[in-house]
C-alpha cells in the first residue's frame, strides 16, 4: 500500500485578507473583522493587527483599546462563503477527497499524487499558487502522514508557509512543542497536565505508565497517541460533488505538442479514476489551456451518455484542443468533468468495447488500491517520467519549508 499523505490548507487571516484584497487602501494596515457593537467579538484580525495583540475571539472593546488606529469592519459572510467554495473547488483539482472543517481550512488526501508531481513540496506549491492566482489570497499548507500532524504543520510557518513532516520524524518534531498544541488540550486540561509535570509533548511521550492517566483520566489514551504522532482518522468528504477536475501549472511553459497531449492524457486518467472512485459518470468534458501571456481559453463538449473511462475523456479533450489556436507556449492545462450522475451499466452503441474497457479500468483501480499507483501504469506515465529532468532528491526526505 502507498504511504498516506494528508495536506491541511489554512487560509491566512481569511476574512481580513479578503477585505484587504477588496480595499487596496487597507493593505499593510491593521484590519479587524467582527461585531462592531459594544459586545461584539473579533472574528479575524490581519497580521498587522495581530502585532498589536489583537486576536480572534477577543472582545471588540479590548481590540479597540489595543489598536485604536485599526480599521474595524463588519463581516460579509456571504462573500466569505463564496470565496471558500472557490478554494474548495481548487482543492478538488488535487485530491479525490477534501474535508472542509471551516470556511478557511480543509483537509485533503493527496496519497498517490506523486505520479503527477515530482515531490510533495511541488504539490503544496501548486495548490498555494493556484489559490493565490485565482483568489488573490495567501494560504499556508502542511503535509504529513495524518490529519493531526498536517494541521500542526500548516501552523508552523505562517503566514504563506509550507511545511512537510516526513515519516519517521513525527515524534522528534512534536517533542519540544508546548503541551497545549495537542488536540483536546484546553486551558483546564493544560493546567492539570502542567501540575502533573507535563509541559511539552515530549514529556507525554516519555511519561511512565499511569502518570498521564492520573492527570487527565480517560483522555490520556488519545493524548498519548497524538503525542507520538499517531492519528488514523480518514479524510471524509462532506459536500456534493458537482465536478471533478485535474489541472497543473508548469514550472516551464510547454511548447512541444507531444508533451501537451501527454499531459491531457494524464489529466484524463486522473479524472476518470476519481469518477470511478465516487461511482460517478460524466456527460460533459471541459478543457482549460492557459498560455504564457496568461490568456486562458476553455472549451466544453458533452456526450449522449455518461462515461468514467479515460479513453473517452481524453478523446473529447484532444478534440477540444484541436479547436484552440495556439501561437504561444502553454503555462497550464486542465481537464474537468461535470454534469455528473451515478454510473450505470447501461447499454451503448458498442457494448463489448465499453464493457471490456470498464473491466480493465476497474481491475487497474483494484491493483493500484492494493499495491500503489506505480504497480501498474499506462504508457503515457512512463513517457512523462522519461521526459522529466532528473531531480537531486525528494522533498519528503526532510522537514521542508517554503515561504
Amino acid at each position: 500500500m502507498p504511504r498516506r499523505w494528508i495536506m491541511h490548507v489554512d487560509m491566512d487571516a481569511f476574512f481580513a485578507s479578503i477585505e484587504q484584497r477588496d480595499h487596496p487602501q487597507w493593505r499593510g494596515r491593521p484590519v479587524i473583522v467582527g461585531g462592531l457593537s459594544g459586545r461584539g467579538v473579533v472574528a479575524t484580525a490581519s497580521y498587522e493587527a495581530r502585532a498589536y495583540g489583537v486576536h480572534s475571539a477577543m472582545p471588540m472593546s479590548r481590540a479597540r483599546a489595543l489598536c485604536p488606529e485599526g480599521i474595524y469592519v463588519k463581516p460579509r459572510f456571504a462573500l466569505y462563503k463564496s470565496v471558500s467554495d472557490e478554494i474548495h473547488r481548487i482543492m478538488l483539482h488535487y485530491a479525490v477527497e477534501i474535508e472542509p472543517i471551516s470556511l478557511d481550512e480543509a483537509f485533503m488526501d493527496i496519497t498517490g499524487m506523486g505520479a503527477q508531481y515530482p515531490t510533495l513540496g511541488a504539490i503544496g506549491r501548486a495548490i498555494k499558487a493556484e489559490i493565490k492566482e485565482k483568489t488573490g489570497l495567501v494560504a499556508s499548507a502542511g503535509i504529513a502522514p495524518n490529519k493531526f500532524l498536517a494541521k500542526m504543520a500548516s501552523d508552523m510557518d505562517k503566514p504563506d508557509g509550507l511545511t512537510i513532516i516526513p515519516y519517521g520524524k513525527e515524534a522528534a518534531i512534536l517533542a519540544p512543542l508546548p503541551i497545549r498544541r495537542l488536540w483536546g488540550v484546553g486551558a483546564a486540561t493544560e493546567r492539570r497536565l502542567q501540575l502533573a509535570g507535563f509541559h511539552t509533548i515530549g514529556d507525554v511521550q516519555r511519561a511512565a505508565p499511569g502518570t498521564v492517566e492520573a492527570a487527565v483520566g480517560n483522555q490520556a489514551a488519545l493524548l498519548r497517541q497524538l503525542a507520538c504522532g499517531i492519528d488514523d482518522r480518514p479524510v471524509r468528504a462532506e459536500r456534493e460533488i458537482k465536478s471533478i477536475g485535474d489541472e497543473e501549472t508548469y514550472e516551464t511553459d510547454l511548447t512541444d505538442e507531444a508533451a501537451i497531449r501527454r499531459r491531457i492524457a494524464i489529466h484524463s486518467d486522473v479524472v476518470a479514476a476519481r469518477l470511478r472512485k465516487h461511482g460517478l459518470a460524466a456527460r460533459t468534458v471541459s478543457l482549460k489551456v492557459r498560455f504564457a501571456s496568461f490568456r486562458t481559453v476553455m472549451r466544453s463538449t458533452s456526450f449522449e451518455e455518461g462515461t468514467d473511462l479515460q479513453e473517452d475523456i481524453e478523446a473529447a479533450a484532444l478534440s477540444l484542443l484541436s479547436r484552440i489556436p495556439r501561437d504561444e507556449p502553454v503555462r497550464l492545462t486542465g481537464v474537468t468533468c461535470s454534469n455528473l450522475a451515478p454510473a450505470l451499466e447501461s447499454p451503448s452503441l458498442f457494448p463489448d468495447r465499453k464493457a471490456a474497457l470498464r473491466r480493465a479500468a476497474r481491475a487497474v483501480d483494484a491493483i493500484q488500491a492494493r499495491y500503489g499507483k506505480d504497480a501498474i501504469r499506462k504508457g503515457f506515465y512512463m513517457e512523462e517520467e522519461a521526459a522529466r529532468p532528473l531531480k537531486s532528491g525528494p522533498d519528503a526526505g526532510k522537514m521542508k519549508k517554503n515561504t
